[in-house]
């Protein structure tokens, strides 16, 4: 079945006009994809090739505009969550082999779990929205804080700043020259705030450590290729790009389980 309703996009793109229509919501998916496996492919056998994670550090961007989108496109929102919190729970033995050879860790939960939280925040902001009454305000302000919690203390990966991300994508993409509030955002979440591994890079003639999440910044530059069109679908495709996750990592723990 062939997808080729024209979507709302964000305004104030870079690039408003593409001479090739753009990229389309499932090659955006693909390209997170094989970013992701470079990532994974890094962590399990060459940790000697370290550009394949700085290009993996780009795929998470991806998939949190994807369900800022997929929130402002969705028909049904409901069936939208659930398919992701599904997909959360079924993946989360696969994650916890893969990242720990353990069937069981809860001190690390997948990135499904930070996206459904990213989407809940979005239905929240999206209902403050529509219904500025005390009580609205008062319960929305009450349901982020909780959703901002378990972010935290549930472990998920990427953790509040993997959530606030999804947020961010959703909050700005109707700002005026909203490209540029993106930029910001992902330079703030991913460079100046972010605590983790750094790489050092000389720049006239002084090193600086830039976090290896800095790498993320650069996924901005696919995203702004979106060309608001869903692209050629099925039934099949749309859970085969859901189910690509769990199956690649238990895939590539059994390589290395077996090696």
């Amino acid at each position: 079945m062939s997808e080729s309703l024209k979507l709302k996009l964000p305004k104030n793109r870079p690039v408003e006009k593409l001479p090739f229509g753009g990229l389309t919501a499932n090659m955006l998916r693909i390209v997170a994809i094989l970013l992701m496996l470079s990532d994974h492919i890094w962590a399990t056998y060459m940790s000697f090739g370290n550009w394949m994670t700085y290009i993996g550090r780009m795929a998470f961007p991806i998939f949190a505009f994807q369900i800022a989108e997929g929130f402002v496109h969705t028909s049904n929102f409901k069936k939208y969550a659930l398919r992701l919190l599904g997909f959360a729970v079924i993946t989360e033995i696969p994650f916890n082999l893969f990242y720990s050879s353990r069937w069981f860790n809860p001190y690390h939960q997948n990135v499904l779990f930070t996206l459904l939280l990213g989407l809940l925040a979005i239905y929240v902001i999206d209902n403050l929205k529509k219904n500025h009454t005390p009580k609205n305000v008062a319960l929305s302000v009450l349901w982020l804080l909780l959703i901002c919690v378990g972010s935290v203390l549930g472990f998920v990966d990427y953790g509040f700043s993997g959530f606030l991300m999804v947020v961010m994508f959703y909050v700005l993409r109707d700002f005026p020259f909203a490209f540029l509030a993106q930029l910001v955002a992902m330079v703030l979440i991913n460079i100046v705030f972010f605590e983790g591994q750094v790489v050092p890079v000389e720049i006239f003639g002084k090193i600086f450590e830039i976090p290896t999440q800095g790498f993320a910044v650069f996924a901005l530059i696919p995203i702004w290729l979106y060309g608001g069109k869903k692209g050629r679908s099925s039934k099949i495709m749309q859970y085969g790009f859901y189910a690509f996750y769990p199956v690649h990592m238990i895939i590539l723990y059994l390589i290395k389980f077996f090696a």
